[in-house]
């Protein structure tokens, strides 16, 4: 069961005017949800696929024109 109250949620120091996400690390997964609707939708990822999505944003990527 996901808890949504749960304090291990991060809000990224990147954050501002209101479009953020937090994440939650777990054993097995990540977790991403928006700050804004904390009830609503939440993204698994494993580990490896996170850290790749990462690196690949802090490279300038993940946004195809």
């Amino acid at each position: 069961m996901l808890d949504r109250n749960s304090p291990e949620w991060r809000t990224s120091s990147r954050s501002s005017g209101g479009a953020c996400v937090e994440v939650k690390a777990t054993e097995d997964e990540v977790l991403v949800r928006d700050s804004k609707d904390r009830g609503g939708p939440v993204l698994r990822f494993d580990h490896d696929t996170f850290r790749a999505f990462i690196a690949d944003l802090k490279a300038g990527g993940a946004f195809p024109e």
